[in-house]
């Protein structure tokens, strides 16, 4: 089968990951990376063995598939130009800035039948996908994430950087249409919000309680899904789940053998790896990608109706 031409666009600190994937992906080829600063894009090209550019549209017909990992704002118009192009998309998330960006990008891809995926990465963690199989309408859902500051991701509030992990996550799990929405956030390091708590409704009477902070003094990933008769708890960065099951033993009178646990515990797994796998492999195979654009518009206008929610805390 003839390689699969690729290329990265914006190759800063996850764009070279996303290069570096491309290269050992088998049926790929990295044909180059693109940033406006030549110099990093050579420093990622060179020992890649590929071609550096400072401007992508030198790549605009050359290339069958591209990674884009520019800075938020810029992701419609590069996406476009890619599309427009005849190129398949993967594009970091948020999909957009707003909804209109969104559903432009998404409408073209399908008028050409182009595959459009966003970068929720999350939903290739091993303890997600274990998750889905073990999953009977959840109940209520309990979320935190919480990571030290870092600058480099300063351009938008907590909620599109991290929240938005979660809220994608929870979307795919509950299924069903958010009703109401209570949010309270802070500024702390930053003129935007730095730690936010959300509670989200869902029509079918799931409710959904998300935290996240990127002012933390430690890193901490964790999602507990509750069920009928069970509870599933996630730990995304141990790549650990343990499931809590009812049994028939009576609660009152033997409370130790109510509930059975189990624990299944992951290896090293590279998440980006499996998200540009499924990417490419959509393509070659012309199915839909796992988290395609309107998987990342639904995660972004959720986000938006909490920022909207959001009460500032003075």
């Amino acid at each position: 089968m003839k390689p699969l031409r690729c290329a990265v666009i914006g190759v800063g600190y996850l764009g070279k990951f996303h290069a570096q994937k491309y290269a050992q992906l088998p049926g790929c080829e990295l044909v180059a990376v693109a940033d406006s600063r030549l110099d990093v894009a050579q420093a990622v090209a060179q020992p890649l063995g590929c071609r550096a550019v400072a401007d992508y549209h030198e790549l605009l017909g050359q290339v069958d598939a591209v990674s884009v990992v520019v800075p938020t704002q810029a992701h419609h118009a590069v996406t476009l130009d890619f599309l427009r192009a005849g190129a398949h998309v993967l594009v970091e998330k948020p999909i957009a800035v707003t909804l209109e960006q969104a559903d432009e990008m998404i409408a073209i891809a399908e008028q050409r039948g182009l595959t459009l995926a966003v970068g929720h990465l999350e939903r290739f963690n091993p303890v997600a996908l274990a998750l889905e199989p073990l999953l009977q309408r959840p109940r209520f859902i309990e979320s935190t994430r919480l990571a030290p500051f870092k600058p480099r991701a300063t351009d938008v509030s907590v909620l599109l950087d991290l929240m938005i992990h979660d809220v994608d996550l929870i979307l795919s799990l509950v299924d069903s249409e958010i009703v109401s929405i209570d949010s309270s956030g802070a500024r702390v390091l930053t003129a935007d919000i730095d730690i936010a708590n959300a509670r989200i409704r869902f029509a079918n009477g799931c409710v959904a309680n998300v935290t996240a902070s990127r002012v933390s003094n430690k890193s901490e990933r964790k999602m507990r899904v509750f069920q009928d008769r069970a509870c599933h708890s996630l730990d995304f960065g141990t790549r650990q789940l343990v499931s809590y099951r009812a049994t028939d033993a009576d609660p009152h009178t033997a409370p130790e053998a109510a509930i059975e646990r189990q624990l299944q515990t992951f290896g090293e797994a590279d998440a980006l790896q499996s998200e540009i796998a499924d990417f490419v492999a959509s393509v070659r195979e012309g199915r839909a990608p796992k988290v395609g654009g309107r998987a990342g518009r639904r995660a972004l206008a959720a986000v938006q109706r909490i920022s909207a929610a959001t009460e500032l805390i003075a």
